[in-house]
């Protein structure tokens, strides 16, 4: 059975809209599929359908026709999105250098039952799924229905983060489409990051929906949630999973991407140059989709093997899933190119890709550290298969780990390590990347060293 729309509240949405333009949508044969109005100041406006555009006035928009709209809104936010209390509705403002508004674009909200039946097998796995797609494909509609399907149907804890009101609509009473679940609001886009970690802090779910993550924090945040064993549904910007990989502020999402130097051996055993790219770590989404378009979308059920593959230029395993004419849910399967045995990097207990000849008894390293983030430490440390002791004093130290510009302050700490020998490494940015690389240089220098 094909999904049927369940809540539009058309009425409502044509009802901000100026009288000349409500009259020509009022009617209109193909209003089932009108995805946006737009209402640009000094041009006609444009009614945009799933399929095709249609002017619907001769005369352009005026600013008496913006502020008839903009007066039956609720308050645009920091993202200049604004919506209509208990309706998914969405008003998306252009301003001018002064701050006015001189152009909107009027998005009709809908949920569409049944729309996630394609993924359900995925979605009450308990797998953390990450959705791709271009706008206005419908990553919002499926994020609606996953929070309905796991509060509803299957019981569980859901937190939305809801940072522009579109999972839940505007006001402070969300939705009925999201089921049971739960609606977290973010004060401006810039908090995102923060609003998820509190919202396991504090909610304590065992799901959290998450709409259009664009950022580094974002991302820390995402992976520190599913270190904590609770699911995630998210979408993130991109259209493939080749363009995630190709994203340094994302790419930590799908593991991570790096540079790794192989010595001549292995390269002479893989067949390839000695600097390839290598997945740094587990993803922190288990399964990966791109929505092609409505009712079609390709499915990469293993994020880990799927990365490994296409880094080596390999086809990935797949499913296309898609809804027939009867709207049966047909899913073929691709098993994609076999990675050679011989080509895998090493793994350790952990999981990690690595090529780093790692003890298995997991070596302990006694740290002091200053200018130096903890988590990239722990974070690298798990990379690379070692245990961190923290040390509170210098003198429990094996090394001491700083930063460049705390290195130029000269604290009491650096010059006593120096008087006593305490080997200390100096790294020039604080980044995830050289922190790992530092302990890697460690790990030789120290801790392997008879």
């Amino acid at each position: 059975m094909l999904p049927k729309v369940v809540y539009d509240d058309i009425e409502v949405f044509l009802a901000t809209l100026p009288l000349q333009i409500k009259a020509a949508l009022k009617n209109h044969p193909d209003q089932d599929n009108l995805a946006e109005v737009i209402l640009d100041l000094g041009r006609v406006p444009i009614a945009v359908f799933h399929d095709h555009e249609q002017e619907l006035a001769e005369e352009p928009i005026n600013q008496t026709d913006l502020h008839y709209v903009i007066e039956r809104l609720g308050q645009f936010g920091g993202d200049n999105r604004a919506g209509i209390e208990q309706t998914l509705h969405r008003f998306s403002a252009i301003r001018n250098r002064a701050g006015d508004i001189i152009g909107l674009t009027c998005r009709v909200g809908r949920a569409v039952q049944g729309t996630a039946e394609i993924l359900r097998d995925l979605i009450e796995s308990g797998k953390s799924i990450l959705m791709m797609g271009r706008p206005g494909i419908g990553k919002t509609t499926l994020l609606r229905e996953s929070a309905r399907i796991l509060s509803t149907d299957i019981h569980k804890r859901v937190v939305i983060v809801d940072t522009s009101n579109e999972i839940a609509g505007d006001g402070n009473i969300p939705h009925p489409a999201i089921g049971k679940a739960r609606r977290t609001q973010v004060s401006h886009p810039r908090e995102q990051h923060s609003v998820m970690i509190e919202a396991v802090e504090n909610h304590m779910p065992q799901a959290v929906i998450i709409d259009e993550m664009g950022t580094e924090l974002e991302a820390d945040a995402a992976r520190t949630i599913a270190e904590r064993g609770v699911q995630l549904i998210a979408t993130a910007h991109g259209n493939t999973l080749q363009n995630l990989m190709a994203n340094p502020t994302l790419d930590d999402l799908v593991g991570g991407i790096e540079n790794v130097t192989l010595g001549d051996e292995e390269a002479k055993r893989r067949g390839t140059q000695k600097t390839v790219l290598e997945r740094r770590s587990p993803p922190t989404f288990d399964i990966i989709i791109e929505i092609q378009k409505r009712w079609e979308m390709i499915v990469h059920p293993d994020t880990a093997t799927s990365v490994d593959r296409i880094l080596r230029g390999m086809e990935p395993p797949s499913e296309l899933r898609k809804l027939d004419e009867e709207g049966n849910i047909v899913i073929e399967k691709f098993a994609g190119d076999p990675l050679p045995t011989d080509d895998l990097p090493p793994i350790n207990e952990h999981g990690y890709a690595t090529t780093s000849a790692v003890s298995p008894e997991l070596p302990v390293l006694n740290l002091y550290y200053l200018g130096v983030s903890r988590r990239f430490i722990t974070q690298g440390a798990k990379n690379i298969g070692i245990e961190i002791n923290y040390c509170d004093n210098v003198d429990d130290a094996d090394v001491i780990l700083t930063d460049k510009k705390m290195y130029k302050k000269r604290p009491k700490s650096i010059r006593d390590a120096e008087g006593s020998g305490i080997p200390l490494y100096m790294i020039r940015e604080d980044t995830r990347v050289q922190v790992e690389n530092c302990l890697l240089n460690v790990l030789q220098n120290q801790l392997q060293t008879p």
